[in-house]
């Protein structure tokens, strides 16, 4: 059985973070078995390092920094952290598996993740004040999370993120544009399919389902922001949501 670690909500039964999302996709896309434990945003670096997870990146200050989402493989003995080094360990360990990675497209797959991340980059300012609502976290977490995040944004509060008024409307148009450039390397599969590789999912698929999900997550199903970005490109976007739902599965 694989042990999926994921980041807890006081509202949510399921994935919140586009990073543990790719995850949760790539688990149920193999059909591999896993329970899922929640952990606390502000207990992620604790468990991590009485589990033996090892850290994914360093902090301004240089100290080691931990992050969801990670797994371990009983059967392996394997603790995994970091969305796609748990995609390459799953590839790996899981030949007879459907492939993350087909036709020999690992090299150009591990481009389109940093090249999604960055051209949807305007979605953060929208979507980051959303979870300091008191509708996901406790105060205590809502606490831990400005203290990592909030220095990323050289201090400023993660609510002054968010536009409003014409400004607003400029951000969001600016996020329906870079969103365009992605749905524009998916047009180059000439209509074949809804996902990048055509009729054939794959890791890329699941990063951009991953980001884009995140507006239906935290602002919902019937919030204009979710009506409207399933009408962009041509329902591009809608068409590769359907795709994927089936992989969302249980938590």
């Amino acid at each position: 059985m694989m042990i999926f670690y994921d980041i807890a909500s006081t509202r949510l039964n399921t994935s919140w973070s586009p990073n543990t999302w790719k995850t949760r996709f790539a688990l149920n896309f193999k059909g591999i078995p896993y329970r899922t434990e929640w952990i606390e945003f502000g207990d992620i670096e604790a468990h991590s390092v009485k589990n033996g997870f090892l850290p994914t990146s360093k902090k301004a200050d240089g100290r080691p920094r931990y992050t969801l989402p990670a797994i371990y493989d009983e059967s392996t003995g394997a603790k995994i952290a970091d969305s796609e080094l748990i995609a390459d360990y799953l590839e790996a360990t899981y030949p007879d598996t459907p492939p993350l990675f087909p036709n020999n497209t690992h090299a150009l797959q591990a481009a389109f993740e940093p090249a999604m991340r960055t051209t949807v980059d305007a979605v953060f300012q929208f979507m980051l004040p959303y979870l300091m609502t008191g509708k996901f976290f406790s105060e205590e977490t809502e606490r831990k999370y400005r203290a990592v995040v909030e220095p990323m944004f050289r201090g400023k509060r993660l609510e002054d993120l968010l536009p409003v008024g014409e400004e607003r409307v400029k951000q969001w148009e600016r996020f329906k544009d870079d969103a365009g450039k992605a749905a524009s390397w998916y047009d180059k599969n000439n209509g074949k399919g809804p996902f990048i590789l055509g009729k054939t999912p794959s890791w890329a698929d699941f990063v951009a389902a991953s980001y884009l999900l995140w507006v239906r997550i935290l602002l919902g199903e019937d919030s204009e922001e979710w009506k409207d970005l399933k009408t962009w490109h041509n329902g591009r976007w809608k068409a590769l949501f359907e795709a994927v739902k089936k992989y969302e599965g249980a938590s």
